[in-house]
């Protein structure tokens, strides 16, 4: 049925839950897990709407930011592979644009579906906030499991 699984975590208790379902469904389908998390890129000049920081600095958080993403799916390839997955991806991207990199993954990569998880938030809170999933859902031709 699926021969390449995406799932997108930002590391949240919602997110681990949607790493436990992608990985169940690549074990029962005996399909790749590719494990995607986007290192986001802060602002940073006045005109962004931050701070001016030196390039070291920087540098730095550029840095400690991917680390942290790359530690993130290191962890779910590693769960994935110790349950059976046959062959696990980890893989971090960077942007500022969340939606836009899960979508361009699958894409270029051939992915067969996305697994993700969503809050669930509605109304003014979704407006203010913005939903990551559902841009996805709307932007992306991989079809898109959504777990609440």
């Amino acid at each position: 049925m699926f021969k390449r699984i995406l799932v997108a975590t930002d590391g949240s208790t919602l997110s681990e839950q949607a790493v436990a379902k992608a990985i169940d469904l690549s074990l029962l389908t005996d399909a790749e897990l590719h494990a995607i998390t986007v290192a986001h890129l802060e602002p940073h000049s006045y005109f962004e709407g931050s701070s001016v920081l030196s390039q070291r600095q920087v540098e730095e958080s550029h840095q400690r930011s991917v680390a942290a993403a790359q530690a993130l799916v290191d962890a779910v390839k590693g769960i994935a592979l110790a349950k059976g997955v046959r062959r696990a991806e980890a893989v971090v991207a960077k942007s500022n644009h969340v939606a836009e990199s899960i979508v361009d993954f699958a894409k270029t990569h051939d992915c067969d579906l996305i697994v993700m998880a969503s809050h669930g938030r509605r109304g003014l809170t979704r407006l203010l906030m913005g939903s990551e999933t559902l841009h996805v859902l709307t932007h992306s031709h991989t079809p898109v499991l959504v777990l609440r």
